[in-house]
């Protein structure tokens, strides 16, 4: 049995690549946003164009991003992903992403069975907002009345958490299922001990992102790091030479995982490769991140988070994430002093870091949302 995977973002991209390792069949990979990395050791093919756009797929909260991504050639890259949508055949589409991912895949269905993910929209979202403020950001916040007409043509769909589920199934969408986190299924077990490099102190994670936020966020996280009393450490998934200019910090490279930055008494460290490890030490989290920040908050460690000039973690985005982990996060000015403020607020009041680290595990729940949908579309397909 041959199934397409059509997903729009690295993240979906990867949520998508692991329900296909579940699944087994021979898999085709139509990735709309970036290359489909996730999909390479995956599927036997990876079809479409698989441009990078400059604003990594966050083109609808910022006018800039939008422009850049047209000057980029937007226009005929979308044109050239519906035309290999139509022209590829499988037996069934999962789409994993919005309504727009889900449009894209019922038009490549042709009839084949069709199973949406959707790891986006959750009902949080709609929490203690004004009318006007959800009719401007309805189609990323609630189940429109264009997306619950694509649903009714699928044979199920698969929500983020279970306030969404319950969500849907009041809209009459009775075919919805939650199993679980797709989040905290993305999170492996700790990569390695950090004992012996770190010692048994709790961290301080700093989660500057992957998407080019990090040229910004990073010094100010480093920053506001001094005055916390934790181990600062660095979550940093990109090669050493995408560092941003840290001016003031003494940089020693330790091996080739790990860098030591100095300034006035204080040790930060970056390291790569051990994003989970990091993230099950940790105390608190300085994030301008996406999923690396829901991940935190499911595991119980509250998130302080400021707004960047782009191209994710803009004020719409972090608006938005806010509205998602409610308590769970701490959203603050973009300066290091405020930064600190709210760090050692969480850090010396018992009450409001209980608050926010039980929000985070209720909000993004348990692991099995990945395993949970793969098993029931294998059952679906029969096999």
């Amino acid at each position: 049995m041959k199934v397409l995977f059509v997903s729009n973002g690295p993240t979906e991209d990867a949520i998508g690549a692991r329900i296909a390792q579940e699944l087994g069949h021979e898999t085709l990979a139509l990735p709309l946003v970036g290359k489909g990395k996730a999909y390479e050791s995956v599927a036997r093919e990876i079809l479409g164009p698989r441009q990078e756009m400059p604003s990594g797929g966050f083109i609808f909260g910022s006018w800039q991003n939008l422009m850049k991504d047209l000057r980029a050639g937007f226009l005929g890259m979308t044109l050239r992903q519906w035309q290999t949508a139509r022209s590829t055949r499988g037996d069934a589409v999962v789409a994993v992403g919005d309504a727009y991912a889900l449009t894209v895949a019922l038009w490549a269905a042709k009839g084949s069975p069709v199973y949406h993910i959707n790891p986006l929209v959750s009902a949080y979202y709609l929490e203690g907002r004004p009318f006007w403020e959800l009719i401007l950001d309805w189609g990323g916040s609630d189940f429109t009345p264009y997306e619950r007409f694509l649903l009714r043509s699928v044979k199920a769909v698969f929500v983020r958490d279970q306030k969404s589920l319950m969500r849907l199934k009041n809209l009459g969408i009775s075919h919805a299922y939650w199993y679980g986190s797709f989040a905290m299924d993305l999170l492996p077990p700790p990569e390695r001990d950090l004992a012996p490099l770190l010692g048994n102190d709790p961290l301080l994670a700093l989660l500057p992102g992957t998407r080019g936020d990090e040229q910004f966020s990073l010094p100010l996280m480093l920053e506001a790091s001094r005055h916390i009393p934790l181990t600062p450490v660095v979550a940093w998934a990109k090669p050493w030479e995408a560092l941003p200019p840290l001016p003031g910090w003494q940089i020693d490279r330790e091996d080739p995982g790990s860098l030591r930055l100095t300034k006035e008494g204080k040790t930060v460290w970056i390291l790569r490769g051990v994003f989970s490890a990091i993230l099950h030490r940790s105390r608190i989290a300085f994030a301008t991140a996406g999923t690396a920040s829901e991940q935190a908050a499911g595991l119980g460690v509250p998130v302080v988070s400021f707004p960047t000039p782009g191209p994710q973690y803009t004020k719409a985005f972090a608006r938005r994430q806010k509205w998602l982990l409610g308590p769970a996060l701490r959203l603050v000015e973009p300066d290091p002093y405020r930064l600190a403020a709210e760090g050692l607020l969480l850090l010396n009041s018992k009450q409001v870091y209980t608050q926010a680290s039980q929000a985070g595990k209720t909000r993004i729940g348990p692991p099995g949302g990945i395993l949970g949908a793969a098993n029931h579309i294998r059952k679906s397909l029969g096999g």
